[in-house]
């Protein structure tokens, strides 16, 4: 019996230790990036990160009873890879600003559907086109990061966009889960 516990520990484990919630002040470190496999092209891609959003809802088969919708910055180690030989705390940073961005589009996320979903019936009819805008937002924001960054081999323009990012994290701080 003591063997099953133990065996389900480990196990469980391994299985939730493949995400990171983002939380304020926790930051990524190399141990993190677990995936062996570079799932990106070109030479100049040092490391990757594989970050987004998860969410759940409660909602009543009827319309009219107020909807919950959980929204969570999730970091996943088993998708995100290193290069090993060419890493350092400046790579780092710069792709903790790419799970930092996935945070400042969780917020703006939950801003709109805390002002616009209420009811399940509000849900039915906006949830997917909000979440769909957001994503495509969130993501054209990290293409432009990397693209004008040079994936953070510009210093002048990573540390823009360091700014940039610390004020939208700031600007929607209301919106941060507790």
């Amino acid at each position: 019996m003591k063997g099953i516990f133990v065996a389900c520990l480990l196990i469980s484990n391994v299985i939730f230790a493949q995400k990171i919630y983002w939380e304020e002040g926790r930051k990524l470190n190399w141990g993190n990036f677990k995936s062996r496999i570079n799932t990106q092209r070109g030479t100049n891609v040092v490391a990757y990160t594989n970050c987004g959003w998860s969410y759940s809802y409660v909602k009543s088969s009827n319309p009219k009873v107020p909807v919950k919708i959980k929204i969570e910055t999730i970091f996943n180690e088993d998708k995100s890879w290193k290069d090993d030989k060419r890493i350092n705390d400046y790579v780092l940073l710069h792709e903790q600003k790419h799970f930092d961005v996935a945070e400042v589009f969780a917020r703006k996320l939950r801003k709109e559907v805390s002002e616009r979903i209420k009811t399940g019936a509000d849900f039915d009819k906006y949830f997917k086109s909000i979440y769909s805008r957001i994503l495509k937002e969130y993501q054209d924001f990290q293409r432009a990061y990397d693209g004008e960054t040079k994936n953070g081999m510009v210093e002048e323009k990573q540390s823009e966009y360091n700014r940039i990012i610390a004020e939208e994290l700031e600007n929607y701080k209301s919106f941060k889960t507790s």
